[in-house]
């Protein structure tokens, strides 16, 4: 049982009454002073009432020589190669910045281009799929008869003679969809329907492919709740992999020297990893940030959305190195920046939405009395009851080991976001432990990198100095949660919280107002997705489906109904857990702790 320490509100403008609110909340779905079977029967997400949907971001590889590989190519015919080449030889950069991309180049040819793009002549295609390619040509698929993309010469070529395609793995599985339902003459009208439906299922928006659920899976005891859900996901990947192979035969990837493949891989790549040392973070979003052909009207409007996203977590993760200065955990003025060009966006977790069919029947009916305002209260207080559980999920059910070695051990590194996401307090506190679980120690004294890689790494051999595994580096090496500022908490139940703290961190300069807000349990609003529910994003890879997905969405449903429980008899309100950064930084820090 929870126990919380009441704490008194503080005063709010006129029109908002969180007491009333929550009174209201429960009269409105019938649980005053309902007990046992009756409080059962009212409470969201439990007795059949919730469902359930997936989606899962996947990693992407193309195995080749660098002489028939896009991403190979695109790095050898790139101005940008030209131009260091030409400084290089002009004196104006040293040897190095050369030999270290052509060290690069040699040591992935035959092996693997970590989210390579793919290239083949559009001739493969079969009438179907080249329909559907040039309808997501389309500045805006709503308008059939309006102009096309202006970026469209990155997606189309000449090559001997004839049209050849370019496009990243996540667009291909969807083309090898249209592909495989539309190609023979003969294939059924229920098959060409349901790979028509499933089209919008694969998405492209990110550096990696994604796909979402096929189809709402309620969760029902009959049906053993999680289970149904991971047979769902299991049932997508098996077709994600079937369509992959699909395209590397009937396309001629594989004839033209091209092996593709997609994968389950929580950390971004090592050979994404170092290419991203080597080259400027617009260069970076050049060669692997999706063009969002798929999923959106307006994919260029998208597409520029994930560069702002990019932008905007590079220059996130290089203003953490101010906050550990002043948070005293960096002591010297030496200190390795972060690169410019932050790998957050290639890293890939599972999000788990869960939705409520009597909340989404009451926020359908405007006569029930139940609105945004009640919904927003509920949520954002549920969700600070379940972060109180999250570290039960965090190396339970999914991780993302991931091995720092000494020289890693720096903290404007180590730490990731951290910075922007707990207290000074708690950030010292995990610092400190995570040193010293890490044995970083010279004769007894604690010691960190100093900076320059030969010292570092001849320290390292001399003395032993091993580093340390983490269990979820994702979790660290991602903005998975924003932290509140005084003035403008994102979970006090009041309407456009979010809006307003992300005006705060705009201005501060740790996020963009334009950005979706980062939490580790989202609130899914009716009016904007057609249902009322909570997206969890604190999943990375999952060793089994079939066990950890299905007993994690178990354990997720449980803590969602168990936090509408405590709401609806009045055990916990806002007033439970003060809207104050500290105390969000409290009940987080054990969750990155964990991770």
């Amino acid at each position: 049982m929870l126990s919380f320490e009441k704490m008194d509100l503080p005063k709010e403008g006129s029109g908002w009454n969180p007491a009333s609110l929550q009174a209201e909340i429960t009269t409105l779905l019938g649980a005053e002073g309902a007990a046992g079977d009756r409080l059962l029967a009212a409470l969201p997400f439990a007795c059949g009432d919730a469902t359930a949907g997936v989606e899962d971001e996947l990693q992407a590889v193309v195995v080749g020589d660098r002489s028939r590989v896009d991403l190979a190519i695109s790095l050898e015919q790139s101005n940008y190669l030209k131009n260091i080449r030409r400084r290089v030889a002009a004196g104006e950069l040293p040897p190095r910045v050369v030999a270290d991309f052509e060290r690069y180049l040699e040591e992935c040819s035959g092996h693997s281009w970590d989210n390579s793009w793919v290239r083949f002549p559009w001739a493969a295609l079969s009438p179907a799929a080249s329909q559907v390619f040039q309808d997501d040509l389309l500045a805006d698929k709503r308008q059939p008869d309006g102009p096309l993309r202006r970026d469209i010469e990155r997606f189309i070529f000449q090559q001997q003679g004839e049209q050849w395609l370019r496009m990243p793995i996540s667009y291909l599985l969807k083309l090898a969809l249209a592909d495989a339902a539309g190609r023979e003459p003969e294939t059924p009208p229920l098959i060409r329907r349901t790979g028509g439906r499933l089209l919008a299922h694969f998405l492209n928006d990110n550096t990696s492919p994604e796909t979402f659920s096929f189809h709402v899976t309620p969760l029902r005891r009959e049906t053993a709740n999680g289970r149904a859900v991971a047979k769902e996901s299991l049932k997508r990947f098996l077709l994600t992999q079937l369509l992959v192979e699909y395209a590397n035969e009937q396309f001629g990837l594989r004839r033209s020297g091209q092996h593709a493949m997609v994968y389950f891989a929580p950390n971004a790549p090592g050979g994404q990893r170092r290419l991203n040392e080597l080259v400027p973070d617009s260069f970076y979003r050049e060669l692997f940030m999706s063009p969002c052909l798929s999923g959106w009207d307006e994919g260029e409007a998208k597409h520029r959305y994930m560069i702002l996203c990019h932008q905007t977590l590079s220059r996130s993760h290089l203003n953490g190195v101010a906050k550990l200065k002043e948070a005293g955990i960096i002591t010297r003025n030496l200190v390795v920046l972060p690169n410019i060009s932050n790998l957050s966006l290639a890293n890939n977790g599972t999000h788990v939405s869960l939705g409520s069919r009597r909340l989404g029947a009451l926020l359908a009916d405007r006569a029930s009395g139940f609105g945004p305002a009640h919904e927003k209260h509920a949520g954002d207080l549920a969700i600070k009851i379940v972060e109180h559980f999250l570290p039960l999920f965090v190396g339970t059910y999914s991780a993302a080991p991931y091995r720092l070695d000494f020289e890693d051990f720096h903290p404007e590194r180590a730490l990731g976001f951290l910075p922007h996401e707990l207290d000074y307090t708690h950030l010292r506190m995990i610092w400190r432990r995570w040193t010293r679980k890490a044995n970083l120690k010279i004769f007894g004294h604690p010691v960190t990198p100093f900076g320059p890689p030969l010292l570092d790494r001849s320290l390292q051999r001399l003395f032993s100095l091993r580093g340390d595994l983490v269990p979820d580096f994702r979790l660290i090496d991602y903005l998975v949660a924003l932290r509140s500022t005084d003035q403008s908490p994102a979970l006090d139940g009041r309407l456009g919280s979010g809006e307003r703290l992300k005006q705060d961190l705009t201005a501060m300069g740790v996020f963009d107002s334009a950005m979706s807000l980062y939490l580790l349990y989202r609130l899914r609003k009716f009016r904007a997705m057609g249902f009322s529910g909570f997206e969890g994003r604190h999943y990375s890879l999952f060793a089994s489906l079939e066990h950890d997905l299905s007993g994690a969405v178990d354990l997720q449903l449980l803590l969602t109904a168990l936090a509408f429980k405590y709401i609806l008899t009045g055990q916990v309100s806002h007033a439970h857990i003060p809207d104050d950064p500290t105390v969000e930084s409290e009940r987080r820090q054990i969750f990155f702790g964990r991770a």
